[in-house]
């Protein structure tokens, strides 16, 4: 299955109730009204769109439905259109050290798919013939570095571990070591899940940054935070308590599979300036895919005759 296959999959059930409800307002208002508008611009935000993304939207589709009169719209097409143009001004490629291994930092609250993130981005990695290693920095979660450990042997990725109740920034110091010692390319740290309301985690985390940095300057080169997508709009609010905390380089989006509320994703990086730079369309490691806007929008708003006039 290609990406693009991949994305339409994973995205089937917030396409299929766009769909429905687009189709509904057409059918019901064939001529554009402000009231058919409303009812769009509802649509969007139960898809969680949120209000800057789903104002984008509804204001192109106002333009060219004046534009265009009766001559036929196709609203699928100009919210593709809006969608893939917002999304495109961020850059959404795994950044690279040159002079070294590439630390990456995969931050996020408890339960989003983290440790299971961080073999998967090691996998995708190993698929392009770079070499990673993993950091088991969560050393508070029953089994979590257990977890870490077997997709290591499963996928074949060196993992770095201590003991449970160790120093996390002790952990991540070795790592780093072990990764240059090893020259690795890439150094993904598994870290604690954490509440973004508590300040006491919060500090522990930038600790664990600044180790790292002292160890490799300019490290981390990424924090990626893993975002649970079958929260929704929820979110958000992560998003922006760890950048406040961290300075996030990008988000990683997990369970879009499972939510019919997949525009969380626009909503995000559209408002906070984040890319999204991973998505989790199922539970297989190659199933963490790149983000492509273009494959994005395309698979919530496909080619199909939703049309007023």
């Amino acid at each position: 299955m290609g990406a693009f296959d991949k994305f339409k999959e994973g995205l089937r059930r917030t396409q299929e109730k766009l769909s429905h409800e687009i189709k509904r307002i057409v059918t019901f208002s064939p001529k554009l009204t402000e009231a058919s508008l409303e009812d769009l611009e509802t649509a969007l935000i139960a898809a969680d769109f949120g209000v800057e993304m789903t104002g984008q939207i509804v204001e192109a589709v106002r333009k060219s439905y004046e534009t265009q009169g009766g001559s036929g719209l196709d609203l699928f097409a100009v919210a593709r259109k809006e969608l893939e143009k917002a999304l495109q001004k961020e850059n959404h490629a795994l950044a690279r050290n040159n002079n070294g291994v590439t630390v990456g930092s995969v931050v996020g609250v408890n339960g989003t798919g983290k440790t299971t993130t961080c073999a998967k981005l090691a996998y995708f990695q190993q698929r392009q013939g770079l070499q990673s290693m993993l950091a088991a920095c969560d050393t508070f979660r029953a089994a979590a570095i257990e977890q870490l450990k077997l997709w290591g042997q499963r996928l074949s990725v060196p993992v770095i571990a201590s003991a449970y109740g160790a120093d996390p920034a002790a952990v991540a110091h070795d790592a780093v070591a072990a990764a240059i010692a090893r020259k690795a390319d890439y150094l993904f740290v598994d870290t604690a899940g954490r509440l973004h309301t508590k300040s006491n985690l919060m500090q522990e985390l930038q600790k664990l940054h600044r180790v790292i940095g002292k160890q490799l300057p300019g490290a981390p080169h990424e924090v990626l935070l893993v975002l649970d997508a079958t929260t929704g709009m929820n979110a958000l609010n992560q998003a922006r308590e760890f950048n406040k905390a961290v300075t996030l380089t990008g988000l990683v989006v997990t369970k879009l599979d499972g939510t019919s509320k997949g525009g969380m994703v626009a909503a995000i990086s559209r408002e906070l300036g984040i890319p999204v730079k991973f998505v989790g369309l199922g539970e297989q490691p190659e199933d963490l895919q790149p983000f492509d806007p273009a494959g994005f929008a395309a698979a919530l708003f496909p080619e199909q005759e939703i049309t007023a006039v």
